[in-house]
């Protein structure tokens, strides 16, 4: 059925839930995981520039190294399973976009992914990266809560 399952994760405990949900689920497929993280590109004003320049360098080193975390946590959980898997992160200021190209790229024919479980105002302002992975992919995508 499903042999190559990606695991977006922000690092939330509700994000490393659903993996956990992938990684078992993979146990029992003789599947494949790949983590997944997206980072957040540093915001940029153009009147600011050299100012900017110089924190954007230390934005993306830390906003980095927090990714390798926590693709390093959902490797060593899959490790544990005894489920293969790789990571890798990509700068973007549209997650379900990269979730979505990281899927095809990749090959992978499921997505495990939390929904943040945001009501009212705020899931109208702000929207959801699962509801908009959903709409734009074409890989099923299981949504954990």
């Amino acid at each position: 059925m499903f042999k190559h399952i990606l695991l977006p994760t922000d690092g939330s405990e509700l994000s490393l839930r659903a993996a956990d949900t992938g990684i078992a689920l993979a146990t029992k497929l003789g599947a494949r995981v790949h983590a997944f993280h997206v980072v957040a590109p540093f915001p940029s004003l153009a009147y600011l520039v050299d100012i900017i320049q110089a924190n954007q360098e230390f934005y993306l080193a830390d906003a980095v190294e927090r990714a390798e975390g926590y693709l390093k946590e959902v490797k060593q959980r899959a490790a544990a399973a005894g489920v293969p898997c790789e990571s890798s992160h990509k700068i973007n200021d549209q997650p379900y976009a990269a979730i979505v190209k990281t899927a095809v790229d990749r090959q992978c024919d499921l997505i495990v992914m939390a929904s943040h479980g945001w009501r009212g105002l705020n899931r109208l302002l702000l929207g959801s990266e699962t509801h908009k992975v959903l709409l734009h992919g074409d890989v099923p995508v299981l949504v954990c809560h």
